[in-house]
């Protein structure tokens, strides 16, 4: 025999009182129009850094994806990535959106450069499909001087990068800030654009989540 659960009528007062705590339709359909009105908002706001990837020669400066902790391990060793800090589920599903993201607005990269450290070049796998490992972008995170003497060969291939598809330098945080000035989330793209002199300019950034 079929039973359904009887709902709970409850005193005319306590009915009442409920009723009070729902929000009303007109709330409802308020909050349904903002959010709409918002959406393709947010989607025009992004425009622009995607349009200005179609132009030749932009540049894509990509913070890894989400790897729990902070620092690797004293001990780490660059050709064997259980001794470092990796990517988890959330940091691979994470990688593989970013690019779909690209796919999606019909932007074909170029080379794949990323730092040797493992959570990077499987974020720049799983993300392009391919990936070329340069050793200059794992930074120097406590050594302020060869973290400069780092980034010259880094500026100038960005330099060199005058046409064709974007050029994508998968890395870490501290790089991302030595090399644009933004401090950004895992997960993070940053788009630059080489100016007649060779220097680069930060067009915007976008998170994918």
């Amino acid at each position: 025999m079929y039973c359904r659960r009887a709902p709970t009528g409850g005193t005319r007062s306590s009915r009442r009182a409920r009723r009070s705590l729902r929000p009303s339709r007109r709330v409802l359909l308020w909050l349904l129009a903002t959010l709409l009105i918002a959406w393709p908002s947010a989607a025009r706001a992004d425009e622009p850094v995607w349009e200005a990837l179609r132009a030749p020669g932009s540049i894509v400066v990509l913070r890894h994806s989400y790897a729990p902790g902070g620092f690797d391990p004293p001990d780490a060793k660059l050709d064997d990535c259980s001794t470092q800090r990796n990517l988890d589920d959330n940091g691979r599903a994470q990688a593989r959106r970013v690019g779909e993201a690209f796919r999606a607005h019909g932007i074909t990269v170029g080379r794949v450069l990323s730092s040797p450290r493992c959570r990077c070049l499987d974020t720049a796998r799983l993300a392009f499909g391919k990936v070329e490992p340069w050793e200059v972008l794992q930074g120097a995170l406590r050594d302020t001087e060869l973290r400069r003497r780092l980034l010259i060969p880094v500026k100038q291939a960005i330099a060199d990068n005058r046409d064709g598809a974007p050029l994508v330098l998968v890395t870490h945080g501290s790089v991302v800030s030595d090399l644009t000035g933004l401090d950004v989330r895992m997960g993070t793209f940053v788009v630059l654009r080489r100016g007649a002199d060779g220097a680069h300019s930060v067009i915007g950034q976008l998170y994918v989540e």
